[in-house]
């Protein structure tokens, strides 16, 4: 996969901006993170025609920590939603195993969303999708927190969007989550656990979109960076 000239237009107001006598573009860097995104290849084994690897790696965390990455983003996500129609939003979450590599780093290096569960050492990505491939927010966890704390967080964040489905699974019935929902003008499409004293009716023709989420972590575990963890910090 690589960024072609005219999809590198739409994003290229968004990135920084290259003074002085710069050897490798911004479009032959996207393409060189992206490959290794996509290939799960480590830094140090980008084909030569990227350039020198640890110019790539030491921008790539530059622009991760200016935010550089966050409004690409957020621009691709805003053009997005422009275009579509939404008729509702899925919460959920994917545990992503961490390799060996990625764990041991210094905590004042940066966040380091790991945590050991049933699984061994894992990441979670919370995430709130429009559709199967239109991601809305998202943040990272460690792999033994609970999805409903980490979803609410998302969803304060996301903020108000009156009279919205959010379609969400038995992890989030609790009634914190589901108050909070309603307090944003939203509304909760979730299942009750089978022992509710007071159970309630939801949507369940809304409901089976669900899978739509489950989609787009699918789409997104096509990418071996993404599949497995490599990275030590977030």
């Amino acid at each position: 996969m690589e960024i072609s000239e005219e999809q590198y237009a739409r994003i290229k107001d968004s990135l920084p901006v290259q003074r002085g006598n710069v050897n490798l573009s911004n479009l032959q860097f996207l393409n060189a993170v992206l490959y290794v995104a996509e290939h799960g290849c480590k830094w140090r084994g980008l084909p030569k025609r990227f350039g020198n690897w640890h110019t790539i790696y030491t921008r790539m965390n530059r622009w991760s920590k200016s935010g550089a990455l966050d409004r690409v983003f957020e621009k691709l996500q805003l053009e997005q939603i422009v275009r579509i129609r939404i008729e509702a939003f899925s919460l959920d979450s994917t545990s992503v195993k961490v390799h060996p590599d990625g764990t041991g780093a210094f905590k004042k290096n940066g966040p380091q969303a790991i945590g050991k569960s049933r699984g061994g050492w894992t990441t979670k990505i919370h995430m709130v999708a429009a559709d199967a491939r239109t991601a809305i927010t998202f943040a990272l966890s460690p792999g033994n927190a609970h999805d409903a704390p980490e979803g609410r967080e998302l969803l304060r964040d996301l903020g108000s969007f009156p009279g919205m489905p959010v379609i969400m699974d038995r992890a989030y019935e609790g009634n914190e989550t589901r108050q909070l929902l309603l307090a944003l003008d939203m509304v909760p499409v979730v299942p009750p656990k089978s022992n509710r004293v007071d159970p309630w009716r939801f949507n369940r023709a809304l409901y089976r979109k669900r899978n739509e989420i489950e989609r787009l972590f699918r789409r997104l575990k096509g990418f071996r960076r993404v599949f497995s963890r490599f990275e030590n910090l977030d």
